[in-house]
């Protein structure tokens, strides 16, 4: 097993500055320390991996690297008693894809307090339909709930509704019986929006144009937000007294340009929402929710399936703001 060779897309840093992409043969031995060896079968796409594979050094530092921030597979080695040979896992977030490497290989060697098992509810090829943008979405919606959201309170916005996190967060908000508006710049995408529980759809425009205004009507009884910028502030100046908005991206931007108006005045609360560091328990209890009383039965309508050979042509897409749901990436049939 050590000398064992396997295939991985791997991005490498030309003289010229450039980054290449291509599929390679890797040998076991080349993986760094770790007490868990993963046999991938499933991982997914996103946006960190298309970063990742287009050479940004704010994600990944050095290259030759390997992307895929999301991986389930089966334990093929572990030098802890919690997990044992055979054992299918998951595993999201931390420094997998990012400066370790990923899910977009057949095999990874990764800290066991990375690992988490899969829940009996779900089996490795949904889990990875869901990957890190379940995670993150399950993460948002407690923080909403926790925060004393009810479904009588009025309706929730979602922002980027269209992506990973945004389709998953419809679709398991409207489960639990809240109306949600679904904020999107791909409005041919309406009609799927409404078939996975939007009760409308908006355009993204309508929350993009600033304003000087301190304060707007009030909207919306909470909100997930994966946009940031000039979007995120007109939710915060849109939310009704004592709301909360879970805020996860900045597709748009990092800035927040706002007062402490909508806070001090209505009394809502902005709550930031990370599934990257949180704690193997906190992950583990995220996944027994999302395969159990927040489960999506349906999960291949808002799936693509792709191997080895459209993997780079489906991370351009993402970067571009050409996909619409989830990538998975079978590596069992690679």
């Amino acid at each position: 097993m050590k000398n064992q060779s396997f295939k991985a897309l791997q991005i490498s840093e030309t003289p010229e500055n450039n980054f290449q992409s291509k599929i390679v043969t890797r040998s076991i031995m080349d993986l760094p320390d770790g007490e868990i060896l993963i046999r991938v079968l499933y991982s997914s796409l996103n946006f960190k991996d298309a970063l990742s594979a287009s050479g940004n050094k704010g994600v990944t530092r050095s290259y030759p690297h390997t992307p895929g921030i999301d991986a389930a597979g089966i334990v093929v080695s572990s030098d802890v008693a919690a997990f044992s040979e055979g054992d299918e896992v998951i595993v999201t977030g931390y420094d997998l894809g990012m400066n370790t490497p990923g899910g977009f290989g057949e095999y990874i060697r990764v800290p066991s307090d990375w690992v988490v098992k899969r829940s009996s509810g779900l089996n490795l090829r949904d889990s990875m339909i869901l990957g890190t943008a379940g995670v993150t979405a399950a993460l948002c919606i407690e923080k909403l709930l926790n925060a004393g959201i009810q479904r009588e309170h009025g309706e929730i916005i979602v922002t980027g509704a269209t992506g990973g996190v945004g389709i998953i967060s419809v679709a398991i908000l409207s489960s639990l019986g809240f109306s949600v508006a679904a904020s999107t710049g791909k409005i041919s995408e309406k009609y799927f929006l409404e078939s996975i529980g939007a009760s409308r759809v908006i355009e993204r425009e309508e929350l993009a144009e600033s304003s000087s205004r301190p304060l707007l009507r009030e909207k919306w009884a909470g909100a997930i937000d994966v946009v940031g910028g000039t979007t995120l502030v007109n939710v915060l100046k849109s939310l009704k007294y004592g709301a909360s908005v879970a805020a996860c991206g900045l597709v748009e931007s990092p800035s927040l340009e706002a007062t402490v108006l909508p806070f001090i005045l209505r009394g809502i609360n902005l709550l930031g929402v990370d599934s990257v560091e949180q704690p193997r328990a906190v992950k583990q209890g995220v996944w027994e929710k999302l395969a159990n009383d927040w489960k999506i039965e349906d999960l291949s309508a808002i799936c693509t399936e792709i191997t080895f050979d459209s993997l780079q042509d489906n991370l351009d897409k993402i970067l571009a703001g050409k996909v619409t749901g989830r990538t998975l990436l079978n590596l069992d049939s690679s």
